[in-house]
């Protein structure tokens, strides 16, 4: 039989806890003091972003498209429907993306350290950011699913940082996370100096849902987790292979969006 401690000793025994755990964040910043995670600056507490850092930090608010969540300069440029002339043109199979940060300067001094720096701790910044742009999303998702590594860049980097974050999205907003949902099934050339159709066609069918994860995503509504977002050419094919794989709807978050310069 459970032993319960009477309240007077449950509330002192809570006390002492608190007490040891208040002293040992005090040991720590004696030992470490808290600083900021972009700059070095000094700041309150650890894992924050000191007030010059915040303020350059440039957070995505409307207006942007419903569909892409690319910023708009205006709201105009949406027309009456809200989006960009990618998703009337082309519309992606993803249902709607959203993004925390521009990709700028700024943003670049949280991600890359993330993603290249082992600065895993770096997630624990991004996530919270993420959640809030990401809230109507996370509210309808049954699971988050991470943009998969090749296994040899998993090999070389250790982590996959898109798992990263989505692992620490997960345990913030209460949902599932599947962090080998995905799987590429071959190696792909960098994207970063590709057009938007050279990019589709390079990630195009090398991404698939992983076999042994097929019951947990047909049927399900999908969140797909990534730190950057520029034409949409592998979210794409990610949805794509969820879809394939019974998912009845997928979603994007990402950390970051790169603008379309056409949009200013």
């Amino acid at each position: 039989m459970k032993r319960t401690l009477p309240p007077s000793w449950a509330r002192a025994a809570w006390l002492r806890r608190a007490w040891l755990q208040r002293g040992g964040r005090v040991a720590l910043d004696l030992l470490l003091p808290p600083r900021c995670v972009a700059c070095d600056d000094a700041v309150g507490v650890h894992g924050q972003l000191c007030a010059g850092c915040f303020g350059r930090t440039n957070f995505i608010s409307a207006p942007f498209c419903v569909g892409c969540g690319v910023p708009f300069a205006a709201a105009e440029q949406g027309g009456a429907e809200g989006l960009c002339a990618g998703c009337r043109g082309q519309p992606p199979l993803f249902r709607q993306a959203r993004a925390a940060l521009r990709y700028d300067e700024q943003a670049r001094r949280l991600i890359l350290p993330l993603k290249h720096a082992d600065r895993t701790d770096l997630a624990q910044v991004l996530a919270p950011m993420m959640q809030r742009a990401g809230a109507a999303l996370l509210a309808r998702a049954d699971a988050l699913v991470p943009v998969p590594l090749h296994r040899r860049r998993l090999f070389e980097r250790k982590y996959n940082q898109a798992a990263v974050l989505a692992l620490a999205i997960g345990r913030l907003a209460g949902r599932p996370v599947l962090p080998d949902g995905l799987v590429r099934t071959r190696r792909t050339e960098p994207l970063e100096e590709k057009s938007p159709d050279e990019r589709a066609r390079e990630v195009g069918g090398s991404i698939a849902a992983r076999r042994s994860r097929l019951g947990r995503i047909s049927g399900r509504t999908i969140l797909l987790v990534d730190d950057v977002m520029t034409s949409g050419a592998t979210a794409n094919a990610c949805t794509a292979a969820l879809l394939a794989a019974g998912a009845t709807a997928v979603d994007v978050l990402v950390a970051a969006r790169v603008p379309d310069p056409r949009l200013g």
